[in-house]
Parts: structure tokens; sequence; C-alpha cells
């Protein structure tokens, strides 16, 4: 027996009550839309039932009764289906006969009826609010007669009901979205401050260049690939660009491409509904819709996976996104910037970077230059990271000797500006060594722990003896401190507490490093 022969239709002025009820209660939205069409269907006897939601041209199943999962999960474009166009387009409800001619879209589409079994008798009205057409009804039965006798008014008060009851849902639907999004963001912006900002600093031209091609560009949307060595700053430069553009009241949401496990990639880009894959439990909004209105920071973005790149491409040339495990399309207003140490043009030409991505991505592209580059800078960088130091020692006045700046200044630096912030950084601290709170510190060259980016030769202002030939690191700081040391209480006529009070150590700590290097308090060699 169909559902369109059991029992006689509720009492209408009951189901109508009941929608109106529904449109102020407390519920979620899943359950406003189940009792929607559970009320419809007590109204107007039917083998199926379906509430869609207009969006742009096409109306979207939001709930259903009776019909295929296949059938729920389509979208229907109004051209595509001259039913549904008539629907919308009439004021009155519409009850076509049974011998129509034109196609029902839900034809073959009955949850328990056979593929090829057609709809004998379907009605439907065009949901509007306040003129506006916001979606549609319809309800489909096997038995041609199934709709006869219905009161086309109350069809008519039905639908206004329903038009107002989807309108309401929706607005709550965009007012969780949007609560879920400030969440979203709220946490990635904790995030951000706890992992620190720091500051582009840098008087020197290369320095220069590269801020002026940031104001360049930083007012527009245009999408900005940012290449550098590892540790020149590349992060500082997509902060600063996003705070200078007309986003900066949105958030900057950070994505590091190579912490990206291939197997969650898709996801936390773009997104996932519950069972989409074993561990879904539920919706969760991927970085590209957590970022809407603002800014996108894709970092290291040479490695993202090549078999997520067409999505992403896809993403950057039209705004739409798709969570994975679902055919709905969402749309993002989203302005990227990415960064990479890689050579991208060498990538593509090896195949493991795609042209048309790499050529969407650098519509601007910013150069960072190393710190061998611009080396002008190193001693305001350094004083920088040391001022930062001696706030979190909680230390007074901290200086750098113009020795200690000479080799800082000559040093090769590989690791760029981040090896410069950790070699001052510890330098400070073992200045501050038996220092009291509050007390100043001078760092030395005895302080540096250069490691990679020890010069192959003393800074050429210190006064010492000849370069030895070049041996193990160790040995070669050794060398420098010795001769440091040397020439000090050379100044001072072998007086070593004068010495100590040059190189800005306790008398007792250089004694004790004298010793270790082979050196004599009061005298020469050991």
């Amino acid at each position: 027996m169909s559902n369109s022969q059991q029992g006689a239709p509720a009492n209408p002025f009951e189901v109508l009550f009941e929608i109106a009820h529904d449109l102020t209660a407390s519920i979620a939205t899943e359950n406003r839309y189940a009792r929607l069409l559970s009320a419809v269907r007590r109204a107007v006897p039917c083998d199926a039932a379906c509430l869609l939601r207009l969006e742009g041209t096409a109306l979207v199943p939001v709930a259903g009764h009776g019909l295929t999962t296949a059938a729920l999960s389509q979208r229907y474009e109004r051209r595509d289906h001259p039913r549904l166009d008539v629907i919308l387009s009439s004021r009155a409800p519409v009850l076509f006969p049974p011998d129509s001619t034109l196609p029902d879209p839900f034809d073959g589409k009955l949850e328990d009826a056979h593929p090829l079994t057609h709809i004998h008798a379907c009605l439907g009205c065009a949901l509007t609010v306040e003129g506006e057409v916001v979606g549609a009804l319809t309800a489909d039965a096997l038995a041609p007669d199934a709709f006869d006798g219905l009161d086309l008014g109350f069809l008519a008060t039905l639908g206004a009901l329903a038009g107002a009851a989807l309108r309401t849902t929706a607005l709550i639907e965009a007012l969780e979205r949007r609560a879920d999004h400030r969440s979203r963001v709220a946490w990635e912006l904790q995030r951000t401050v706890a992992e620190g900002q720091g500051t582009l600093l840098g008087t020197s031209a290369a320095m220069a260049r590269l801020r002026h091609e940031m104001a360049l560009v930083a007012a527009s949307d245009l999408a900005v690939l940012i290449t550098g060595e590892t540790g020149v700053g590349k992060e500082l430069v997509a902060q600063q660009l996003h705070a200078s553009s007309r986003r900066r009241d949105e958030a900057m949401i950070h994505v590091n491409c190579a912490a990206l496990p291939v197997s969650i990639a898709e996801s936390e880009l773009f997104g996932h509904v519950a069972g989409a894959f074993t561990g879904a439990l539920r919706d969760r909004a991927g970085k590209f819709e957590v970022a809407d209105g603002g800014t996108l920071f894709l970092d290291e973005i040479g490695e993202l996976p090549l078999e997520l790149q067409p999505k992403l491409l896809r993403a950057l040339q039209t705004g739409d996104v798709q969570r994975v495990g679902s055919d709905a399309v969402n749309r993002v207003d989203v302005r990227i910037i990415a960064a990479t140490n890689r050579r991208l043009a060498d990538e593509v030409a090896q195949g493991r970077f795609r042209a048309d991505l790499y050529h969407r991505l650098a519509a601007f592209p910013l150069h960072v230059p190393p710190l061998a580059e611009h080396r002008d800078d190193i001693p305001l960088l350094a004083m920088h990271f040391a001022d930062i130091a001696r706030r979190r020692l909680g230390l007074g006045r901290v200086t750098i000797s113009g020795p200690a700046q000479q080799l800082l200044t000559a040093a090769d630096w590989p690791g760029n500006v981040r090896e410069l912030e950790n070699v001052v950084g510890r330098a400070v601290l073992r200045a501050a060594a038996g220092r009291g709170r509050n007390e100043g510190v001078d760092v030395l060259p005895a302080h540096l722990d250069l490691g990679a980016a020890m010069p192959p030769v003393a800074a050429p202002s210190v006064p010492v003896a000849p370069a030895v030939d070049a041996g193990p690191l160790r040995h070669q700081v050794d060398e420098f401190q010795r001769r440091l040391i040397e020439a000090a209480v050379a100044r001072h006529d072998g007086n070593w507490s004068a010495a100590a009070r040059d190189l800005g150590l306790h008398r007792s700590n250089l004694h004790h490093l004298a010793r270790r290097l082979g050196l004599r308090p009061g005298g020469g060699a050991a």
C-alpha cells in the first residue's frame, strides 16, 4: 500500500498551527526541516515529498521523504527541469495533470518503487518571503487521484508558512556558521599570537627594495608568492602584507604545507563532512572557509602534494571549495599569500609542481634577500634580538661589543636571520651568567657560538696574530678566543684584571678560560 493511501489527512489547521509554532521554537536546524516536512506529509498524503532551497538558479534539497539518497544529493537547475521552473514561476500552488508531458525530476527516484515506475500525481508550490522566492515544496504520488480534493487555498497558506520556516532556518544556519567561523578564527589567531610575531628590520638598499615592492602589492588582492632561503623572514613579510591590506581587520590563517600529511591535507584545506572517512565524527570547516574574508597564508607551498594541486587551483580560480565527502560547493572570498624556499620554476620543469598553479600563485612574486646580501643590517638586527633576550631574562642594559659586532657581520649565516636570532639569544644568556636581575651585560666574542656561521678568519679590525691554517671548528673558535685574550693582556701590559674588564669578563672567569685555552695568567702560553 502506498503512503498516499494510508488513512485520511490530518486536520489542516492543526498542521498549520504546528508549523507556525515551530517558527519560534528552539529547535536544531536539521530537526526544523524534518518537522516541517513531517507536517506537510500529514496534510498532503503522498509517496514522496521534498523541501528545496533556491541557491542562485538551482534548487538544492534540504529535506526529503520517500526519495533515494541520490535524488536528495543532487542540484536541480531550473533550466533542466521544466516542472520545477513552472513551480518557481507560479504565484499559486501548481497541480500537474497525471498526463502532463513535462518530465518529473523525481521519476525513477522514489525510494520504495521500481526505478522504471513513473509518478502519476505531482504538486508543488513556490516558497516566498516578502515577494522573494526562497525555495520550493513538492509532493509526488503513484496514484493519479492522490491529490484530488485538496484545497489549493490551504496549500497556498501551507506554502507561505513553509517559506517563512525555510527562511528562518536559513538565517539560523547562517548565524551558526558565522559563530563557528568566528570560533575557528579566534583559535587560529590565538595560535598565531602564541607563536609570536616579529618585525621586518633593516635600512639597507636590499630591504628598501623589498619594502617598496610590498607597498605596491599590499593594498591589492593579487596572489603573492614569497621566495627566499630558510630563515630570511618570509612569514614576517606575509604578516606585514596582510596588516597593510584592506583585509587587515579579518584574520590571516596560516597553513604549513610541509607539516600536512597527505592523508589529511585535503580535509585540512577544504574541510569534511561527518562520515567522509574514518574518524570524521562531525562536519568541519577547512582553512579556506575559516579564512573567508581574510588572508590564507600557504607556507612551504612547494611541499604541497601533487594530487591536491588541481583542487587548490580550482579554489584560486573560482573561489569554490568542496568539503571532503560533500557534493555541495561553498563560495569563499580569500586572498592567497604563499611562500617557499624552493625554486618553483625548477619544480615545474621536473614535473613536481603544476605550471598553471605556479603562475596563479606568482601573480606578484616577492624575493626576500638572504642575510649575506644585506650585512649592513646585522648590527641593527643583533641589537634587536639582544633586546628581546634582555626583556625575557629580566636584565638591564645589554650591549654588543665592537669585536663581537664585527664577528657577527663577517659570519656566513646559512640559517639567515633566524640563525642570527638564536646565536644572539644564546650569547646574551652566556653573558648574563652570574649577573643579577636588572644588571647590565656586555656581549663579547667569547660569548658567541657561531656554529656553521663561523667566518673563516677573524674580523679584520681586531688586532690579532696572522690566521693559522683552518682546522676543526672548535679549534678555530679556541684559537680566535686565545688571540683576543692575548691582545687584551698585551694592551694592558700584562695586567689580567684590566684585561678581564676590557673583555667584559669576571677575573676568575677569564683565568678559567685562559687555563682551558692553554694560557697561563700572569705569563704567556703554558
